[in-house]
């Protein structure tokens, strides 16, 4: 359906607002994670990141290791976190939350149900990882790219050709338009697309690009 639901980690660590940055820091290194949102009862009500504890330590650089240890080890989460955080919901649209990141330039977001408790967090990862399943990356068959007239009924037109040749198809997205030609991608189940293209061009349509992938 391509909701934040079905794209983002779920298994997300969070911390609280009480926390060191010592134990965050500790935290980040164990689990090999960038990004923890910060709770109260479950909720979201912060975001810490490798950004902002690096940036926490700028004004230290004089200290001792000694002393800038000390220091992290007292200072919290609370006095670091971003408290007015950008999120997504569970039910959001993929488009919608992958515009989001956009327009803020930020690597994630962390995602509440409808009470506001944390259940995931969405990062650029996630939005490769959708952005390949849209297109059917990685699976056996052929990517053809189409020129196709936008016009009502012409993805019913061009599916008939697929049906006459047997061929499946698997996945199908438009990615641009030159005046009234959208340009289709399609992934299919032939290992072998020469007929196929054959039976599209003999059919008036502009075979653009042909990729097998076994």
């Amino acid at each position: 359906m391509f909701k934040v639901k079905d794209f983002m980690t779920s298994d997300v660590i969070c911390t609280e607002s009480d926390a060191t940055i010592s134990e965050i820091i500790d935290l980040m290194n164990t689990k090999h994670i960038h990004r923890v949102p910060v709770v109260k009862n479950g909720q979201l009500i912060g975001l810490i990141t490798e950004g902002m504890i690096s940036n926490s330590g700028t004004q230290a650089t004089s200290l001792s290791i000694y002393e800038l240890n000390y220091l992290l080890s007292k200072t919290t989460v609370r006095s670091v976190m971003i408290k007015d955080v950008i999120f997504a919901n569970e039910d959001d649209l993929m488009e919608d939350a992958t515009d989001r990141m956009l327009k803020h330039d930020i690597g994630c977001l962390p995602v509440v149900d409808k009470d506001h408790k944390v259940t995931g967090i969405l990062t650029q990862n996630d939005v490769f990882t959708c952005f390949l399943n849209m297109l059917g990356w990685g699976k056996k068959g052929s990517r053809i790219t189409v020129g196709v007239k936008d016009e009502i009924g012409a993805i019913g037109n061009l599916s008939k050709i697929f049906v006459a040749q047997h061929v499946n198809i698997s996945n199908i997205g438009v990615y641009s338009h030159s005046g009234d030609v959208a340009n289709i991608v399609i992934r299919c189940d032939a290992s072998d697309p020469t007929l196929l293209c054959k039976a599209l061009e003999d059919a008036g349509y502009e075979v653009l690009e042909q990729i097998s992938n076994q």
